[in-house]
């Protein structure tokens, strides 16, 4: 799951079987994608916006093949499913393929633009990162823009919100499928990419080779419930990270304190820098927005190293090392959502179940999820089926990985989804990881040869041992000149 630049967070998925084609397109021709070096083929295929309406409006699913580097090439292609939800497979092309390089010596590598994401009949709203910090962070000023993007969106010939669900882009991924000619597929899936990866499987069992779950975020999740829970105890593990480093210890020895009284001394009025402007914009910062600036450094251990001396120096009263870190996070290549696809997922399927799962207290509850029980409270959805909520055991090998201080798809909910898929789910933890096992050293190893062994047994087997000695990032601290250290 991916939290959007405001800081809310989601995850997704809902209803049918199979669908034919609407309609055979073109065939696959040549095309640049930004970041990709070189030439590589773009597809689409035409697709009922309603499953149940099939000769009614139509959308295109784009999608982009990487081909083979080898002419013998294996016939399994490996797909690639975006996180989010509202992450565009297109857009973090560039930044994945280095990880999927020794499968593309003889697969190809597809990368599907979910509906309602990137070029595939988007839903997107105004990107927050232009927003006055004060409008960013005001869930009010929030809300109604969101409410004022469910409107233009609706207007669009592709705007019912009702039909961006997981199960619905599935039967749009397997569409690729078939069309690419492909008799099997293996599916690797980041973040909110791993619960369309198991609704995928779910409904295309028999169209299922191999699974890579990273980040794994099961439907029974119920956001943003889980995120609170999973949000504050990455929050605290970095606490204790500093109180265990003793150059962390001796620099801030009342971390905690400054924290709190942080929190307490909120709301008042401040003077802070625009991240990417360097404006200074006055404002009253409240508990929220505070809580806001440090939810998204925990997603990467390199930046949640910079929290310990962001805080130290907010209790003093400069907030940009907070700003900035937060905006380090958010602003990096193919991390914007298309929101109206996020909501639409959310509030389909995690909404319905918030009841049951109420948003715990503490640091990281209160505005948080309020906000998403207002906005899916106005939002069209669909309705999931009752099967989709269910994970039933896996014929084929599922590789599950989770990174032991990530704030929002920890290692709870991959050993929830380990047990249930059975003796074909192999669980890999990786300690001092966040949000993102797959880019960590040898994992890309291991990725490879899960899906290149030769048998299930094999696959299985495959040692991950690698990760176990990853460190933790020790705290960082600001370089000093002599004269600054004597002071």
């Amino acid at each position: 799951m991916r939290t959007p630049s405001w800081r809310p967070v989601g995850a997704a998925l809902l209803f049918a079987v199979a669908a034919p084609a609407f309609s055979e397109p073109p065939p696959l021709k040549a095309c640049r994608v930004p970041g990709i070096k070189n030439e590589v083929q773009c597809g689409s295929v035409q697709r009922p916006l309603d499953p149940a309406q099939p000769q009614g409006k139509a959308i295109d699913v784009q999608y982009v093949v990487v081909p083979a580097m080898a002419r013998n090439k294996l016939p399994d292609p490996v797909f690639l499913l975006g996180g989010g939800p509202g992450q565009s497979a297109i857009d973090i092309a560039p930044q994945v393929l280095p990880l999927l390089q020794r499968l593309n010596n003889r697969r190809d590598l597809v990368f599907v633009d979910q509906r309602g994401t990137g070029r595939s009949a988007p839903l997107e709203c105004e990107d927050p990162r232009q927003l006055p910090l004060a409008d960013q962070a005001d869930p009010e000023r929030q809300f109604k823009l969101l409410m004022q993007c469910r409107d233009t969106l609706a207007q669009l010939p592709h705007g019912d919100m009702r039909f961006y669900t997981t199960t619905i882009a599935m039967q749009d991924l397997d569409a690729v499928r078939a069309q690419l000619g492909a008799a099997r597929i293996n599916l690797v899936g980041a973040s909110y990419g791993t619960r369309a990866g198991l609704e995928y499987q779910r409904q295309f069992p028999q169209q299922t080779r191999r699974s890579v779950l990273d980040g794994v975020a099961p439907p029974d999740m119920v956001l943003p419930a889980s995120i609170v829970t999973d949000g504050q105890a990455a929050f605290d593990a970095m606490f204790k990270a500093c109180d265990a480093e003793a150059a962390c210890r001796t620099q801030h020895p009342a971390l905690r304190a400054d924290w709190q009284a942080l929190l307490a001394s909120l709301p008042k009025p401040v003077t802070i820098a625009h991240p990417l402007t360097g404006q200074p914009e006055k404002l009253t910062l409240t508990r929220e927005m505070l809580l806001g600036t440090v939810r998204g450094p925990l997603y990467l251990p390199s930046l949640a190293a910079a929290l310990p001396h962001a805080i130290a120096e907010a209790a003093r009263g400069r907030f940009e090392p907070l700003v900035g870190v937060n905006a380090l996070f958010g602003g990096r290549k193919g991390m914007q959502l298309a929101m109206g696809m996020h909501f639409s997922v959310v509030c389909a399927e995690d909404h319905p179940r918030l009841a049951a799962s109420p948003v715990p207290t503490g640091d990281f509850g209160g505005s948080f999820g309020r906000v998403y029980q207002r906005v899916c409270e106005n939002w069209p959805r669909g309705t999931p089926p009752a099967a989709f909520y269910d994970i039933g055991p896996s014929a084929t090998p599922v590789l599950l990985l989770s990174g032991s201080i990530d704030p929002v798809t920890p290692p709870r909910h991959g050993e929830r989804a380990a047990q249930a898929l059975g003796p074909n789910a192999r669980h890999v933890v990786a300690p001092n990881v966040g949000h993102g096992v797959m880019g960590i050293g040898c994992m890309r190893d291991v990725m490879y040869r899960f899906i290149d062994a030769a048998s299930d047994k094999d696959a299985l087997a495959v040692d991950a041992a690698c990760v176990k000695n990853i460190p933790r990032p020790p705290a960082f601290q600001p370089v000093r000149l002599d004269r600054e250290a004597a002071k």
